[in-house]
């Protein structure tokens, strides 16, 4: 199983996120993912790094590890846009890109609203999550679609390399994993109640029930040690 990690992006600092990716490319994790927010969920008035900047940033500040956003949420921008800025960090990272895709959940409608950005009905935000994943899929770029409805795995099985489901049972990866190509994990671990060898032991139990890669949201505990048990975890497992 590959294992990755999001970043302390929640933040007005770049450089504590900037310095938290290149750690774990030091300490051998597999990806880093940036979330695609205007502001901290139910916070609007706390900071948060932009999505596409930061990972513009990353592409010069790594080497090796992926980068992606997870997941970029469509209507944000329109889709032509969001497929060249896409395509650009194509461009930058080439196979390093992971381009994560969805189309925002009830959270969602009151940033856009927020910011004068048109928040369309679903069936429209998935349609655009279809048109967004086939172009980039022509390009070349791998493209996960994160979600959890029945309408949004159709699109991935479709049209994505992976469906990403977030904070799912192992029951749920494996129910959700039959439909599509691959599958992945996403979620929050908080590190004040596992250990290293704990998380170790949910990441293959994630694994057997099918996912191939797990990014997790480390919570409740400093970064540089968060990181080190990440890195400590994947190394059990890998």
């Amino acid at each position: 199983m590959l294992v990755g990690t999001t970043l302390p992006q929640f933040n007005a600092d770049a450089e504590a996120a900037i310095v938290a990716a290149v750690r774990a490319e030091e300490l051998g994790l597999d990806g880093v993912f940036v979330f695609d927010h205007l502001w901290p969920i139910g916070r609007p008035d706390g900071d948060v790094l932009e999505c596409f900047t930061l990972l513009g940033a990353l592409a010069q500040e790594t080497a090796r590890i992926r980068l992606g956003p997870l997941v970029a949420r469509v209507g944000l921008l329109p889709d032509a846009v969001l497929i060249h800025t896409l395509m650009s960090l194509h461009r930058m990272l080439g196979d390093r890109l992971i381009a994560g895709v969805g189309a925002g959940d009830r959270l969602s409608a009151a940033e856009n609203l927020a910011y004068g950005v048109a928040y369309p009905p679903v069936a429209d935000r998935i349609r655009a999550v279809d048109v967004v994943c086939r172009q980039l899929r022509v390009a070349g770029v791998e493209t996960w679609i994160g979600g959890r409805s029945a309408a949004i795995r159709a699109v991935a099985a479709a049209a994505a390399d992976a469906l990403n489901v977030w904070a799912a049972t192992d029951a749920e990866v494996a129910a959700e994993g039959a439909d599509v190509p691959r599958i992945t994990w996403g979620g929050q671990v908080d590190l004040t109640v596992m250990d290293s060898a704990a998380l170790a032991e949910r990441l293959r139990s994630i694994e057997t029930a099918g996912a191939d890669f797990a990014v997790c949201a480390p919570i409740n505990t400093p970064w540089p040690a968060a990181l080190e048990m990440l890195a400590r975890a994947r190394d059990a497992v890998h």
